[in-house]
């Protein structure tokens, strides 16, 4: 049969037998264990995942059109990678199957055994399996929605002529549903009357509690995932985050009170606290990938990255958390989806980057070369400086702003890369958080942390530069606010979201001192000889893309190493996809972080890109541990992404 351009460029080239799914257990399968030989028939597709990663996050909506389209031909199976020490936990694995609606079988696989089986090397990785067992394709990152929809169809009707396809339902089993008021919380607001507003992300709400955290006022939304304005009973959220009180002046002139980050709608909504009624203030749904020609423009003209006055038309990508900033006089939004920090004036509805590159990883500097992972949490001082629960990085960062309001600088509290993390206490230069999602100010200046992962509420002290420990044992806490309603003393108000409650927690007289140590991400570590090993990453620009050299060389590699003592040279960020590192001998393992980027805009290749044509900018991120060995790979080829 003929295959499209698409489909082309993502079967595999030669037939593989697919790998037994090996793990410790099985979810949304009634208690079922699953084999290959129970889906053969079916066009299966594996989703090696993980519940921190936003990218996977972003691919389980890329991936549920597909699964309800071809829901009697096709399996989608979720393969549980972890990353973190905390999402090993099986019982952290199935409250975050339940709290983002995974309706398909789901491998727990905390020993990485059918990660390595099937050489994955970054989350997201997508596997097609055909259904004879063979592998179709082979695919890492986020964007294949098209390319997987045309390939399945043209496996469907290849199967079906030769007779062996089985259609029928695949093996999921959906768990009971839970009840009560809320359901998997994700962040509160404090209101002036003492009422509390929760961002009720299981239930797509927001609900407003009295101060005794158990009376139901009201409810703002449907309850149910979707997208409409109106009013309280009708409009709807989608795994709705961070909720900011706007001044009343500024309230007053724009018309509402709230502003909320609907995280998988891509949008920030207003809520008017009057009537309930909401109505969205910017974000057109479409998630936002970064547009390289117009950061090509803004790095060279001081970098603002405007991005225009009408918001409704600008393209957003998970935002999480919220902030009203006195001094910068605007919404500043943790932007998880493209670890970046935006900012939103509601009086003019401009939008524009606040500080970030793009690029995902921890970077300190200024604006326009800092980079984040996935903020997830902020607030702001006495100062009126920004700090941020940068999650992925597990690290606790601030925005130290000018008197203009503007980034001044970007700074590292505690954290020191992507794949680093842990639970230690002490000099902040040692100490270790994991996977932290909340942030609140105290109000001797010390910062507290939801150190989600961990369980804890850290806080750290900027005065020592230390780190201790306020609470434990609780059940991935997302957010932390001061509550100082409790005989006048000061109390945390914590959101514990597996407990799917929020909790109050008096600030104790002592801190606690912990140090259960420091770890990396526990993945198989690839052999490799010392001295000289080539990195090459390929890539091609989708159909109908060309790549855009108006500027020179539109591709970037970017790589360095954890410890950084493991690269005798090649370390840094130059053009190309290609590069020659020196391992050190001395150095018996590692990790090598590796970024690739590449710009492409629409147009065809040997003719000219049009005026006013889309770009975009692909990138992907590898954390790749190796360690030494004498008769190890020399070369290392990698694969970004390319498909639309």
């Amino acid at each position: 049969m003929t295959e499209t351009p698409v489909t082309e460029s993502i079967r595999a080239s030669y037939r593989v037998r697919a790998s037994e799914l090996v793990g410790r257990n099985w979810l949304n399968t009634g208690g079922r264990m699953v084999t290959l030989e129970d889906l053969r028939g079916k066009i299966v597709v594996l989703d090696f995942w993980t519940f921190c990663c936003i990218n996977c996050l972003h691919v389980l909506d890329e991936l549920r059109p597909l699964e309800e389209k071809y829901r009697d031909e096709l399996v989608i199976v979720g393969v549980h990678s972890p990353k973190f020490e905390h999402e090993a936990d099986p019982d952290a694995l199935a409250a975050a199957v339940e709290r983002y609606e995974i309706h398909h079988p789901v491998l727990d696989d905390p020993e990485l055994t059918t990660w390595q089986a099937y050489g994955a090397r970054a989350w997201p990785t997508l596997v097609v399996v055909d259904p004879e067992g063979y592998i179709a394709a082979h695919l890492s990152g986020e964007g294949h929605a098209n390319g997987l929809e045309a390939l399945a169809g043209e496996l469907i009707a290849e199967h079906e002529a030769k007779g062996t396809l089985h259609r029928g339902d695949g093996p999921y089993v959906a768990p009971p549903a839970r009840e009560g008021d809320l359901r998997f919380p994700g962040k509160v607001l404090p209101l002036p009357n003492g009422h509390f507003l929760v961002g009720d992300s299981g239930h797509h709400r927001i609900v407003e509690l009295a101060g005794d955290l158990e009376t139901v006022v009201r409810t703002i939304g449907e309850g149910a995932k979707g997208y409409a304005d109106g009013d309280a009973a009708t409009a709807r959220f989608n795994e709705l985050q961070g909720l900011a009180l706007l001044p009343e002046a500024v309230a007053a002139r724009v018309g509402y009170d709230v502003v909320v980050a609907d995280t998988v709608n891509h949008r920030l909504r207003g809520v008017r606290l009057e009537t309930g009624e909401v109505t969205t203030l910017a974000g057109n749904g479409v998630q936002r990938l970064l547009d390289a020609e117009r950061a090509r423009e803004n790095e060279a003209d001081g970098w603002h990255w405007d991005l225009g006055t009408d918001p409704l038309n600008t393209s957003l990508s998970s935002p999480w958390d919220v902030l009203w900033s006195e001094k910068a006089q605007a919404v500043v939004v943790a932007m998880a989806g493209t670890h970046q920090i935006f900012a939103f004036d509601p009086l003019t509805g401009r939008v524009t980057v606040h500080a970030g590159t793009g690029l995902e990883g921890l970077l300190d500097g200024g604006r326009d070369t800092s980079w984040f992972a996935q903020t997830s949490g902020l607030a702001a001082d006495a100062a009126g400086d920004i700090w941020i629960a940068d999650s992925e990085t597990s690290a606790l960062r601030v925005l130290r702003l000018d008197d203009d309001g503007r980034v001044a600088a970007v700074e590292t509290a505690i954290g020191e890369g992507l794949f680093d993390f842990g639970f230690r206490d002490g000099d902040a230069a040692a100490a270790r958080l994991q996977h932290p999602l909340g942030v609140t100010v105290l109000p001797d200046g010390s910062v507290a942390v939801a150190d989600t992962y961990n369980g804890a509420v850290r806080r750290y002290d900027p005065v020592t530069r230390t780190v201790s420990t306020l609470a434990r044992g609780l059940a991935e806490p997302s957010d932390v606010v001061l509550d100082s309603t409790v005989d006048g003393d000061p109390v945390l108000l914590v959101v514990e979201t597996n407990k799917h409650q929020l909790v109050r927690i008096p600030l104790p007289k002592e801190a606690l001192t912990v140090d259960e140590g420091a770890a990396q991400t526990q993945r198989p570590k690839t052999p490799v000889a010392a001295g000289a090993h080539e990195i090459l990453v390929r890539f091609s620009a989708p159909k109908g893309q060309k790549l855009d050299d108006r500027w020179g060389d539109p591709t970037q590699l970017k790589i360095s190493a954890s410890p950084e003592e493991l690269l005798l040279s090649g370390a840094g960020t130059s053009v190309g996809l290609s590069r020659t590192l020196e391992l050190n001998p001395e150095v018996p393992d590692g990790v090598l972080h590796i970024t690739a980027r590449a710009a492409a805009c629409d147009g065809e290749p040997g003719g000219e890109i049009p005026d006013h044509a889309a770009c975009h900018l692909y990138q992907q991120d590898w954390g790749i541990p190796v360690r030494l060995d004498s008769d190890g790979e020399t070369s290392l080829t990698l694969d970004l992404r390319g498909l639309d």
